[in-house]
C-alpha cells in the first residue's frame, strides 16, 4: 500500500472543494404532508369554531370541553376514514389503469410505440434519439409499462400500506390540532377569557404549522405562515359565525 503524497492530497482536497458531492434536496413525502396538512387545518378549525359557538350559549367550560372532545373523536374518524378510502381509491385507479397498459402493450404494440415517440416529441426528443429508448423498453416489458403509467397517464406506484398510513396520519393530525383551540378551555373556567386565548393560541399554531410546511416544502417560510394564518383564520371566523347564528336563540 502506497502513501499519498502532501501535495496529492492537497490536490484532491481542493477538487472537492472546488466540485462538492452532489446533493439533492428534493422533498419526497408530498403525500404524508399532505395528509397532515389535512388533518391539522381541519382540526385547528372546526373544533375552535365549535367551542367558540358553544362559549356564547353556555356557561360551563366544561361542557365545552366534553363537546369539543366529542367534535374531535367523531372528526379524526370520519377524516382519517375519509383518507383511507381515497387512499384506495388511487391504489385501485393504478391498478386498473395498468392491467389495461399491460394488454395494450400486447394488443396495440403499434399504438403503443407511437405514444412513446408523442411522449418524448413533448421533450423535443426526435424520432431518431428516441428509437433506442423504445427498443430498449421493448426488451422489458414491465418497465414499458411503468413508463407509460408514469409518463402517459401522470400516474405513480402508490406505496404498499398507503391507505392505512393516510387514516393514520390524518386522524392523529386531527387530534393534535383539535386540541390546541381546547387547551385554553380546560385551564381556564371564564368562557370569554379562554375564548381570547384560543383564538390567540389557534392563530399561533396555524402561524407554526404554516411556517414549518413552507420550510419543509421550500416555498418559504413566512409566506406559508401568513397565508396559513389569513387562509385558517378566515374558516375559522366563517365557522364561529355560523356557529353564532345557530346558537341564537328564536
Amino acid at each position: 500500500m502506497t502513501e499519498s503524497s502532501p501535495s496529492s492530497v492537497r490536490a484532491r482536497s481542493a477538487a472537492n472543494l472546488t466540485n462538492p458531492t452532489h446533493v439533492e434536496g428534493h422533498f419526497e413525502s408530498s403525500a404524508t404532508l399532505r395528509d397532515i396538512v389535512i388533518g391539522l387545518s381541519d382540526g385547528l378549525t372546526v373544533p375552535f369554531a365549535l367551542a367558540a359557538g358553544l362559549s356564547g350559549a353556555v356557561a360551563s367550560s366544561r361542557i365545552v370541553v366534553l363537546a369539543g372532545l366529542a367534535e374531535i373523536a367523531a372528526g379524526s374518524i370520519a377524516m382519517g376514514l375519509g383518507g383511507y378510502l381515497a387512499a384506495r381509491g388511487d391504489a385501485e385507479h393504478y391498478a386498473s389503469e395498468k392491467l389495461r397498459e399491460q394488454r395494450e402493450v400486447v394488443e396495440r404494440t403499434r399504438d403503443e410505440e407511437e405514444e412513446i415517440y408523442e411522449i418524448f416529441e413533448q421533450y423535443t426528443v426526435p424520432r431518431a434519439s428516441a428509437a433506442p429508448v423504445l427498443e430498449a423498453l421493448k426488451q422489458n416489458p414491465a418497465a414499458w409499462v411503468d413508463f407509460m403509467m408514469r409518463f402517459e397517464l401522470g400516474l405513480e406506484a402508490p406505496l404498499p400500506g398507503r391507505a392505512h398510513r393516510s387514516a393514520l396520519t390524518i386522524a392523529i393530525s386531527y387530534i393534535a390540532g383539535g386540541l390546541v383551540p381546547l387547551v385554553p378551555y380546560m385551564l381556564v373556567s371564564r368562557n370569554r377569557t379562554a375564548l381570547e386565548l384560543s383564538v390567540v393560541v389557534t392563530l399561533a399554531a396555524l402561524g407554526v404549522f404554516g411556517a414549518l410546511k413552507g420550510k419543509i416544502v421550500g416555498t418559504g417560510w413566512l409566506r406559508s405562515a401568513t397565508q396559513t394564518v389569513l387562509i385558517g383564520g378566515a374558516a375559522a371566523a366563517v365557522a364561529y359565525l355560523l356557529a353564532g347564528l345557530l346558537n341564537r336563540p328564536t
